[in-house]
């Protein structure tokens, strides 16, 4: 090879060299994610991930979720973060969310569950962190018609018209079913590189996770107490009886048997050690515990106005869910105000107390 010829393919060489670490060292666009820790927000990461995007994810709790209980989801979340290699900023939406809770602008599902409101909330505080830290656009998980309420195409729209975001969110495995987004429009993502997934279905997810290595993969996350039946049923007495509920009020919920004795009185009944425990925790200085003196049995706290008039019929429930014989008399202990107080009852006959159940 002559000189000459030599230098020629140098030039080349030289030159393809210099272009990769142009491309190596350019900056990734930066994108949030709606982070649940179910196995579609972390496919949606990992699709984004694979097109060369740096996000960060954002999760987001409510009064409604069991999101940082021990090493509940909150945990799960932090961890799934790290194994991802996303940054992960936790949202709380506490009074905002119970205030839209009382009257959501575009309604219930099945429960008491306030989906299309819920999800706008959600990706404004996405947004928030989007414009922080000067992100192009935000992700999710949602699948075009996985979910009957909020992820068919009227209600994707109208979310982002909510949030304030239109053309701004994109669903990575639905995105080639949905319309263009902005991303898209000016040629950030491209549509072969997006996915057609539709429908409650897992078996795309499922190829996709073992796809990118993803061992024992996730169920969907995020789950929702509002969605509950039962649940439900609660949250639907409080707000009837109470305008503005507390997060104490709503934590209480989530533990117990609950009866309404009357429109302004709620006896709630311990199931185990744990709620008996968490009984405890929750009370509050005009609040009412009872307790089987000799025998096993639950915590039960009456919470409410004019609650006295209500402690020997409480005293008889919590003697009746315990491990007193049914047919003796108990020594049930009344925890009010600092000051134990006991009181002897016959154990409640259930015709008596399972109509107040709720």
């Amino acid at each position: 090879m002559c000189f000459c010829e030599f230098m020629s393919v140098a030039k080349f060489v030289y030159a393809d060299y210099f272009v990769t670490v142009l491309a190596e060292t350019k900056e990734k666009k930066k994108i949030v994610a709606l982070l649940s820790g179910g196995l579609d927000s972390t496919l949606a990461i990992k699709t984004m991930q694979k097109q060369g995007f740096e996000v960060s994810a954002v999760a987001i709790k409510t009064p409604f979720c069991d999101f940082d209980c021990g090493r509940g989801c909150g945990f799960e979340i932090r961890e799934k973060a790290d194994n991802l290699g996303v940054n992960l900023k936790t949202v709380y939406l506490g009074d905002e969310y119970i205030e839209m809770l009382k009257h959501p602008k575009h309604g219930f599902g099945s429960g008491m569950n306030p989906c299309i409101d819920c999800r706008a909330m959600m990706f404004e505080a996405g947004k928030k962190h989007m414009e922080e830290i000067g992100a192009e656009f935000i992700i999710s998980g949602e699948v075009l018609g996985q979910r009957p309420m909020s992820q068919f195409a009227p209600a994707l729209k109208k979310i982002e018209k909510l949030s304030n975001l239109e053309g701004k969110i994109v669903r990575p495995l639905s995105a080639a079913l949905l319309p263009a987004t902005d991303p898209e429009k000016n040629g950030l993502i491209k549509r072969k590189d997006l996915g057609m997934i539709r429908g409650r279905s897992r078996k795309e997810q499922l190829k996709m996770a073992k796809e990118f290595g993803i061992e024992d993969p996730p169920n969907a996350g995020g789950g929702c107490l509002l969605t509950d039946p039962a649940f439900s049923l609660r949250a639907i007495d409080l707000f009837k009886h109470i305008e503005t509920p507390t997060t104490n009020d709503i934590d209480l919920l989530k533990i117990g048997r609950h009866f309404r004795l009357d429109q302004n009185t709620k006896l709630i009944v311990g199931r185990n050690k744990d709620e008996n425990e968490m009984m405890h925790a929750l009370a509050l200085s005009n609040d009412i515990l009872l307790e089987a003196k000799e025998h096993v049995g639950p915590t039960t706290l009456l919470r409410g106005n004019g609650i006295e008039k209500h402690i020997e019929f409480s005293a008889k429930i919590t003697l009746r869910y315990s491990d007193a014989p049914k047919n003796e008399t108990g020594v049930v202990t009344v925890h009010k105000n600092e000051g134990v107080t006991e009181i002897s009852v016959d154990c409640a006959e259930e015709i008596s107390y399972t109509q107040f159940r709720i």
